[in-house]
């Protein structure tokens, strides 16, 4: 076992000294998480900001770069209304055969860079009827279907709330008409099959996906207040009887790019 494992924590507040020092930042205020099919969404953001700079996460300490397409492994640092924000720019998968650390250690970074506030994004399919692809869903809760946690030892974070109602209120101020829905976690790299979609619907799940959860915990054992947004990217298995693939989750965020970086942008001023 190595430092990083034994200490992640401590990991995440050299990253975090390391972030501040290359941005220029004495310390941040948000963070925003680009997942699968949201990169476009960062150069909207960009036409929002000042003092931006970009550069490769694998730069911090206990960084890699992402290996899963649509994911551009770097962080842009910027101000968005007088926000201090650090913007990831993709995300690293426990599908991508990395010990759990690994997957939160951007989250553990910023938290340890002062936000209080993230913004987790995801691409997921959708489980609900009358879910159209290129639209944006809050994220009420989730289900860990995983079995898995990112914790270590006799820590016993509160997971009710765990995405901030407060927060969620204020996406309903601006975007009255923004649904909200259950998010599943499932293991991946697989898509799920229908048997498995129809037993998630029976449960109460609106959305499926393969990250968020492990950064949500994460985040609320730092005490970082959490928002979830999933751009939902295909009707999930067996809905419609077509083929999934990746390709048609980065066509739905290269669509939607506009909207979700205005979203994101008004979102910002709110927080």
């Amino acid at each position: 076992m190595n430092d990083a494992q034994q200490d992640p924590h401590a990991l995440a507040r050299e990253a975090a000294d390391a972030l501040k020092e290359k941005s220029g930042f004495a310390h941040f205020d948000s963070a925003i998480v680009l997942g699968s099919g949201w990169r476009p969404t960062a150069d909207v953001l960009s036409a929002y900001a000042s003092d931006v700079q970009e550069f490769p996460m694998a730069d911090l300490p206990g960084f890699l770069p992402p290996t899963a397409q649509g994911h551009g492994g770097t962080i842009r640092t910027a101000i968005i209304n007088g926000t201090r924000l650090a913007i990831l720019l993709g995300r690293t998968h426990a599908y991508e055969g990395h010990e759990l650390w690994r997957t939160v250690h951007a989250v553990r970074t910023c938290a340890a860079a002062g936000i209080s506030k993230i913004v987790l994004t995801n691409a997921a399919g959708g489980l609900v009827e009358g879910m159209s692809v290129g639209e944006a869903v809050l994220i009420s809760d989730h289900i860990n279907f995983t079995a898995r946690t990112p914790l270590v030892g006799a820590t016993f974070v509160n997971m009710v709330g765990a995405y901030s109602p407060t927060l969620r209120d204020k996406v309903q101020q601006l975007r009255p008409h923004m649904r909200e829905a259950v998010y599943a976690m499932m293991p991946g790299p697989q898509y799920e099959t229908p048997a498995e979609i129809r037993m998630l619907r029976t449960m109460g799940a609106g959305l499926v996906g393969m990250s968020t959860v492990y950064e949500t915990i994460a985040a609320r054992e730092a005490g970082v207040d959490v928002l979830g947004i999933s751009l939902v990217t295909n009707l999930a298995a067996g809905m419609t009887g077509e083929d999934l693939n990746h390709e048609e989750v980065l066509a739905a965020g290269r669509n939607a790019a506009q909207d979700m970086g205005e979203l994101l942008v008004e979102l910002v001023g709110a927080l």
